[in-house]
């Protein structure tokens, strides 16, 4: 069974990458163009000379097509595969959901916990926003947060179980998600703050990329989530069928 789960999760999980990449080029890509042309105007306006001792290793355009097309569908397989292993081990621990309700609700958990909370405290940059030198730092604090934002989320999940059976569905639920909500509050206001934006970037330009890099995710976990369960459904009715007959 979670052989076949796993299948199902990696081949929903291609879609859902093919589905991100389209995204990505339509609303991402351009923004980060437009954030590489302001680094160039930058570097134009203090006077540094660009590199031409020799030619780049990678072009632009095979960043923004190839490039990008393999990253996504490589990340989104592998997120598929392993929804698909959370999601069969899940199956009757997480209340009474069907298929699709359980897809839908281990989507957005995972959501959640691993891109809007940490992208709140860390939101994601274009190029030249930032210090080059400091990207492994600010890579580690990212991270770490969303780390915290997991186990956060597990340990609430894991209480609203009892939390449920003792307050009821909605006041139990309700429990749980203001307990996440502490643990990752205490948490973002803990660790360090990263201010990296240079003053004369532009903020329509930053707010549209950060909205881009989160409708790509949006269009990921959606299409998890309604496809995964529309999957895992249809081969459980197949498979109670088959013992009928």
């Amino acid at each position: 069974m979670t052989g076949q789960f796993l299948l199902r999760g990696m081949l929903v999980g291609l879609l859902a990458g093919v589905l991100a990449f389209a995204f990505a080029s339509i609303f991402g890509e351009p923004q980060i163009d437009q954030a590489i042309a302001f680094e160039d105007h930058m570097a134009h306006m203090h006077g540094d000379a660009a590199d031409t001792s020799g030619e780049e290793l990678v072009s632009r355009e095979v960043q923004s097509t190839v490039g990008l097309l393999t990253g996504v569908l490589a990340y989104s397989v592998s997120v598929g595969g392993i929804f698909a292993l959370v999601f069969a081990y899940s199956m009757g621990r997480v209340g009474r959901l069907g298929p699709r309700g359980l897809a839908a609700v281990l989507a957005l958990a995972a959501f959640v916990a691993v891109i809007l909370v940490p992208g709140l405290k860390y939101p994601a940059n274009p190029p030249s926003v930032g210090a080059p030198d400091t990207i492994g730092e600010r890579t580690k604090l990212f991270f770490l947060m969303m780390l915290v934002s997991i186990a956060a989320m597990v340990i609430a999940i894991n209480s609203a179980r009892n939390l449920i059976a003792r307050f009821g569905t909605w006041n139990g639920a309700l429990l749980a998600a203001g307990f996440y909500i502490v643990i990752v509050a205490v948490a973002a206001s803990l660790f360090p703050v990263v201010n990296e934006v240079p003053n004369d970037f532009s903020a329509v330009l930053l707010w549209k990329f950060r909205v881009a890099f989160l409708g790509i995710h949006v269009v990921l976990w959606a299409t998890l989530a309604i496809g995964f369960g529309w999957a895992v459904e249809r081969h459980l009715m197949r498979q109670a069928q088959s013992r009928l007959s």
